[in-house]
């Protein structure tokens, strides 16, 4: 392969290293501070102009090369899941409650890896470089936001990331065409009814009934309602009420999420959501409170940078092994705030290994990836701006 493959290769054990490291001191949300200072340190020391605390805890490190009129971003997230590892192995989560089951203690070595390469060839770039290494992916409170807000995009004019998908093998890259992820939104509902004895039903207005019929219809709304060729997820994953055996409450909460990639199928859904709400409490004569709340929006990969990353991936791989187009996801992301701004491209990359066992999905309490993939995704974000 490439003078860039080999000098991955060669860095492989230490970013291994690094990212076991990473992986057995989690931190969530914005409280990456031990992650980010490790980030900073490895950056500082080849040299890299680095800022701390951009958006509030995250850090960017910048390559600057004269007379360039260019600048490409690389991103990587830094935050954990409170979640409890169920996977033995030697670098296993030492944070109780807390674990790296999406795999950005992966992205972030291997960023941190590709600034290393990157850095070493840096007389052959023909544009500057930031990399961007991003807290609080995960939370609604949404780090890319912070990022954004602190300036990450000033004077960039791509941007792109990786994230490791052990769905497809170590080796391969899945490349989608526009629309990637989906925007993730969230609803929240009271069912107002009339309490009273369990023995006596005809004196209440059940709001566990109402909740029940609310949560079966709902599913009509993508079955009848929906364009067929169309995708949309409503998933109920909240149902709270109820004190004890013998007593019909007098209310119930619902929460649950929408998953749409077009700004369309969200407005009929969130507006059939509370048409099927007001029909069910109305027939019971029950009221209800609805709140609806949108996440992150679609991330959007733009056809030329899919173009480059699909000529990017080919010396790196067989043609084989990338497949693109890729069909769209409805997992969400923060990195559709980066490509609401500018051209970007969110590439999947190969981190399972069916051989050995490596086959969990991401948030999974035993997900893991074939570290093999580091090499890769080290490659794939250098080549992204070293051959540009």
């Amino acid at each position: 392969m490439s003078k860039i493959f080999d000098y991955c290769e060669s860095l492989f054990d230490d970013i291994v290293a690094l990212r076991r490291d990473l992986h057995m001191h989690p931190e969530l949300g914005f409280e990456v501070d031990r992650t980010a200072s490790i980030v900073a340190t490895e950056l500082e020391k080849i040299g890299i102009k680095t800022k701390k605390c951009v958006g509030i805890s995250g850090v960017t490190g910048d390559i600057e090369i004269p007379n360039v009129e260019r600048r490409i971003a690389l991103r990587a997230d830094m935050d954990a899941l409170a979640i409890q590892e169920q996977k033995a192995s030697p670098y296993k989560s030492k944070n109780n409650g807390k674990a790296h089951m999406c795999g950005h203690d992966v992205h972030t070595a291997m960023l941190i890896g590709a600034a290393k390469v990157i850095n070493k060839f840096r007389n052959e770039l023909r544009t500057s470089v930031r990399f961007i290494f991003q807290p609080n992916e995960e939370n609604l409170a949404n780090g890319a936001l912070s990022m954004i807000e602190d300036g990450v995009l000033e004077d960039v004019d791509e941007i792109y990331a990786l994230h490791v998908w052990p769905s497809i093998e170590v080796g391969q890259f899945a490349i989608c065409s526009g629309p990637t992820l989906s925007q993730g939104d969230s609803f929240n509902i009271e069912i107002i009814g009339k309490g009273g004895h369990g023995a006596h039903p005809n004196l209440t207005i059940d709001p566990i009934l109402i909740a029940c019929q609310f949560v079966t219809n709902l599913q009509s709304i993508v079955a009848r309602n929906l364009d067929p060729l169309e995708a949309g997820v409503i998933s109920v994953t909240q149902i709270n009420a109820g004190t004890t055996f013998n007593i019909i409450p007098s209310k119930i909460s619902i929460s649950g999420t929408v998953r749409t990639l077009k700004k369309e199928i969200q407005g009929t859904i969130r507006e059939r959501v509370q048409e099927i709400l007001a029909g069910c409490t109305s027939s019971h004569g029950a009221d209800f409170n609805f709140s609806y709340r949108e996440g992150v929006p679609v991330t959007h990969n733009h056809k030329l940078c899919v173009e480059k990353a699909l000529s990017t991936a080919k010396p790196l791989t067989s043609e084989n092994n990338i497949f693109s187009p890729f069909p769209p996801l409805l997992a969400s992301e923060d990195f559709g705030y980066y490509s609401q701004k500018i051209p970007a491209c969110y590439i999947f990359l190969g981190a399972g290994n069916k051989e050995k066992g490596i086959i969990n999905a991401c948030h999974d309490p035993e997900f893991d990836v074939d570290e093999e993939c580091i090499k890769f995704g080290m490659a794939m974000h250098a080549s992204l701006v070293l051959n540009t």
